[in-house]
């Protein structure tokens, strides 16, 4: 009888401990459109501890969102992909950003402060970060290779998914994912 109601009670933690990854399958099987590109991971990757340069000027760490999802974005101003895609992200932010979830852009390579300032001017977004990975090694730690990349990273700060290439998070199809997504850590 002990045997049974251990092996009963190890299969219920067991059940609880995988709820996240179950609604990070119902995430991935809504996909549509340019969220065809975002690419769910079999189990969460750790992400980096590298640091980065916030934009006050401190060195900050992804650790410094912990305790929310990040929808973590690499970009440059060079990259005409990415001036496509920025004021989805911004969009985003302005829907969904709050306790449960962030949108952080971090400019990876040489993109000095005023023609990241003018980027953004530019398209119109007033409510993204101008983190910055001057010599990519976050980027790098990542495999971040070509951009723009976006990688969603869960509330203890494992990698969960990631898109490379440019899309619309702004659109119901993405925030549709992200609240599932959220939602499986309420």
């Amino acid at each position: 009888m002990r045997k049974l109601i251990s092996a009963l009670l190890y299969t219920a933690l067991m059940g609880l401990a995988n709820t996240g990854h179950a609604d990070v399958a119902a995430a991935e099987a809504m996909r549509e459109g340019d969220m065809r590109k975002l690419i769910f991971h079999s189990a969460p990757m750790e992400s980096s501890g590298v640091t980065f340069m916030g934009e006050d000027g401190q060195e900050m760490t992804l650790a410094d969102y912990q305790g929310k999802h990040i929808v973590l974005n690499f970009w440059a101003t060079w990259c005409a992909p990415c001036r496509h895609e920025m004021p989805h992200l911004s969009a985003l932010q302005d829907a969904m950003g709050g306790d449960d979830m962030e949108v952080v852009t971090i400019a990876t390579g040489r993109n000095p402060l005023p023609g990241m300032q003018r980027f953004l001017a530019e398209i119109e977004v007033d409510n993204l970060p101008l983190h910055t990975d001057a010599r990519q090694n976050l980027a790098r730690s990542l495999g971040v290779l070509g951009l723009p990349v976006t990688i969603i990273i869960d509330p203890e700060g494992n990698e969960i998914g990631r898109m490379q290439g440019d899309a619309d998070w702004s659109g119901e199809n993405a925030m549709s994912i992200l609240r599932t997504l959220i939602g499986s850590e309420e």
